[in-house]
């Protein structure tokens, strides 16, 4: 759900209501999408149990789900369902969440989210300079990444049943994705 005839800033989401939902300000607009279902959190959390192993293991940086607050720039300021950032960069980590652009977003496609998914927060994604973007759909059990190239993003591949993804992002990890819903 979208609310419209207010701007927003980014400040909002730390002015939201607990009421279960996620707020999201992208561009000025308010967004408010309720809470995940079972399949998006489930495949969420064995995406992150693999990824989070090797970035401890390695000490590559930081790896969390939502919610966690992303401010983008002034008018935007977004929930991923899941972030990355490189130890290099953790200067952009505050108390309050993360001031700038991860190195990479993962967000589960929901019947709610979707179109905006795809849409107006891989737009908002990109023009901030996110280099990696991942979409995981549970209803389709496929993974789609995208890499970051002249400020669009640009598909590497589409990862579903009996498939592996190794993410360049992070070498030597390997993604069974049958194991995301399993």
């Amino acid at each position: 759900m979208v609310k419209s005839g207010v701007r927003y800033t980014a400040d909002y989401l730390w002015e939201t209501p607990d009421d279960g939902n996620r707020y999201e300000v992208i561009d000025g607009e308010l967004y408010v999408t309720p809470p995940p279902g079972w399949s998006h959190q489930f495949g969420l959390t064995n995406l992150l149990g693999l990824v989070w192993n090797v970035v401890r293991e390695r000490n590559l940086g930081y790896v969390v789900t939502a919610p966690t607050g992303v401010v983008l720039d002034p008018e935007s300021g977004v929930e991923p369902d899941m972030l990355f950032i490189a130890r290099e960069r953790a200067h952009i980590i505050s108390e309050r969440g993360v001031e700038g652009a991860p190195d990479l977003v993962v967000e589960v496609l929901s019947p709610s989210t979707r179109g905006r998914d795809r849409g107006v927060k891989m737009r908002k994604y990109a023009s901030a300079g996110i280099p990696h973007y991942w979409i995981v759909d549970p209803r389709r059990h496929m993974l789609e990444p995208y890499r970051l190239v002249n400020g669009e993003y640009e598909l590497i591949g589409t990862y579903g049943a009996g498939d592996v993804f190794r993410p360049e992002l992070f070498p030597g990890l390997e993604i069974p994705i049958d194991e995301l819903w399993v």
